[in-house]
């Protein structure tokens, strides 16, 4: 297939449509389960989309009891001057911001953004003075870099910072992961599922630096994927078992609602119900769940993006049903407890 942009698909976000989520509503389940949103995104004026602090605590409040969440690097709000490799820091100093006046209780219960997970390029030879940057400018949020590596020829990027292909398998980005372990840090990691392996390589190489797989491994159902998803499956689980042999590697349980991975609800015309969402994605949650066990698991919203296909509430009654048979501890790790100790939250 040939890599050429006008070939590849394109499934950029959604624009997020208040009134046709709104013609679902649910009551909550389990409200009182105390949860902790490790993945979620702020921008205004991106992909046609506000999502600011207002908006964000809207959704954290709308009914569960979400108590804190985690910032997600997307390029917002860089420096528009100064050396390229620091101006990523911006977005880290605003959304610090954005973490003290939530931390004030001025926005109410939940800690917004109480961690921080920034960008910087892993094979930077400023690496360290870069981190420092981020340090300062958080201090008591900065908690990891995500540098996506997700690349397919068949879909045109929407990532803040295109990555060059083979990007986990550079030896230089497997140094900068490692430094990341040393220095007490996190890394995010956001591949498509045909990447899976090189994930593998990069966890390998770097096994002091914990690292998260972001959205399940990134299962791709679009473009030439679309009718092999039984056949891509057992693809995925074989990789995603290879990547539970590493006890530094954890998985984020979420992200299935963007366009790549082709369900398609936003087509509908009504939203999906939380029932519907457990049954179409129960099989990639529980197979996660499975291999790597609810210790180093963490269910994730991946707002603004997933909420062009259903609403926050409806979200994590979703995952409420998919976790319906486990126990009250395991709930706990899988809705609280793994993303609070991945991410050092004192939450």
């Amino acid at each position: 297939m040939s890599s050429s942009a006008v070939e590849r698909g394109d499934y950029r976000h959604l624009v997020v449509r208040p009134d046709w989520l709104d013609l679902v509503r649910e009551d909550i389940i389990e409200p009182e389960l105390p949860i902790v949103d490790p993945h979620h995104h702020l921008w205004h004026d991106r992909h046609s989309c506000r999502y600011l602090l207002e908006e964000l605590v809207a959704d954290l409040t709308s009914g569960h009891n979400v108590i804190a969440s985690v910032f997600l690097q997307c390029g917002w709000m860089q420096r528009k001057d100064g050396p390229a490799a620091f101006r990523p820091v911006g977005e880290t100093e605003v959304v610090n911001a954005v973490a003290v006046l939530s931390a004030s209780g001025a926005y109410g219960k939940p800690r917004a953004c109480a961690g921080i997970v920034a960008y910087a390029d892993l094979r930077s030879a400023e690496l360290d003075a870069v981190l420092d940057a981020h340090v300062a400018a958080g201090p008591a949020h900065f908690r990891g870099i995500r540098q996506s590596g997700a690349l397919n020829e068949a879909i045109i990027p929407t990532v803040s910072v295109v990555p060059p292909a083979g990007l986990m398998r550079d030896p230089a980005f497997v140094r900068g992961l490692q430094r990341l372990g040393q220095r007490g840090l996190t890394f995010d990691c956001w591949v498509y599922h045909p990447q899976l392996q090189e994930a593998l390589v990069a966890a390998r190489g770097a096994p002091g630096t914990p690292m998260v797989i972001n959205h399940v491994g990134g299962p791709l159902g679009v473009g030439p994927y679309r009718a092999r998803r039984d056949e891509l499956f057992a693809g995925w689980r074989a990789d995603m078992r290879d990547l539970a042999t590493c006890p530094n590697v954890y998985v984020k349980l979420g992200g299935l609602g963007m366009p790549v991975n082709g369900f398609d609800y936003n087509k509908n015309p009504l939203p999906p119900t939380s029932a519907q969402l457990a049954a179409d994605w129960l099989p990639w949650m529980e197979t996660c769940i499975e291999l790597f066990g609810p210790g180093r698991c963490m269910f994730e919203s991946n707002f603004p993006v997933d909420k062009g296909m259903c609403s926050y509430p409806v979200l994590w009654n979703a995952f409420k049903r998919m976790a319906a048979g486990a126990s009250a501890a395991e709930k706990a790790a899988l809705f609280h407890d793994t993303a609070a100790r991945f991410y050092k939250l004192a939450v």
